[in-house]
């Protein structure tokens, strides 16, 4: 896979199902470095775990056809992308660079062994285009993507996602510095979830690519969305 963690719902879940299930064994918690009172263990447990168990129940609220709506699948969406960057961290920050843990334990978790990690790439030099659905009240849905001429695709060669940076604001920034919000997506769409009073508000936003050794491009022009 050019990217290790999977993309579709159910393959995710059973992923991070995995992952969790081998770290809390009896034992390994603590073996692989997460200790009580460890700083790991207090990232682990204040943030990682709430946007683990945010996907899990929103993947369950879902996975029956029967009685999924396009609300559930919007909520999954939502829970997914708060969920990747952390299990991204989790990896990346955590477990890969840990000495006490080995590529067994990785590959037992559903990871790449350290070995097979892919080389970073060079810095994307345009920036993204994106398409902005507002067919759901008080949802913004972003799809992003490179365009060369008549073609499309999700993103340029070796970037890794893209940072999305917004404000909600009658004032139209004119530095992308003015963009008080900001959040990080690999896989496009990228949804925003308003509440419903902020219906009618102006959201200005913009996004640039970052590659794998987190170098960001160019940011797009500063563009206006109204809040269905």
């Amino acid at each position: 896979m050019s990217d290790w963690m999977q993309r579709n719902h159910t393959a995710l879940y059973n992923q991070a199902t995995q992952t969790m299930d081998y770290m809390t064994a009896p034992g390994n918690f603590v073996r692989m470095g997460f200790a009580v009172d460890s700083p790991q263990r207090e990232w682990f447990d204040d943030v990682f775990d709430p946007a683990c168990t945010a996907f899990f129940s929103a993947y369950k609220a879902w996975e029956n056809p029967s009685e999924r709506t396009p609300l559930k699948t919007t909520d999954l969406d939502v829970a997914e992308k708060g969920f990747k960057p952390e299990y991204r961290r989790l990896y990346t920050g955590f477990l890969k660079t840990s000495p006490l843990v080995t590529d067994h334990d990785l590959e037992a978790m559903g990871m790449p062994k350290r070995s097979t990690e892919r080389k970073p790439s060079q810095v994307a030099g345009k920036s993204p285009n994106c398409d902005v659905d507002t067919s759901l009240p008080a949802h913004l849905i972003f799809r992003y993507y490179e365009k060369d001429g008549d073609h499309k695709r999700a993103k340029p060669e070796g970037q890794h996602g893209v940072e999305i940076a917004w404000s909600v604001t009658e004032i139209a920034p004119t530095k992308w510095s003015e963009l008080t919000h900001s959040s990080f997506d690999t896989h496009s769409p990228f949804t925003l979830k308003f509440e419903s009073d902020q219906s009618g508000k102006s959201v200005y936003f913009s996004l640039r690519w970052e590659n794998t050794r987190g170098e960001k491009g160019p940011w797009s022009p500063i563009t206006k969305v109204i809040i269905p």
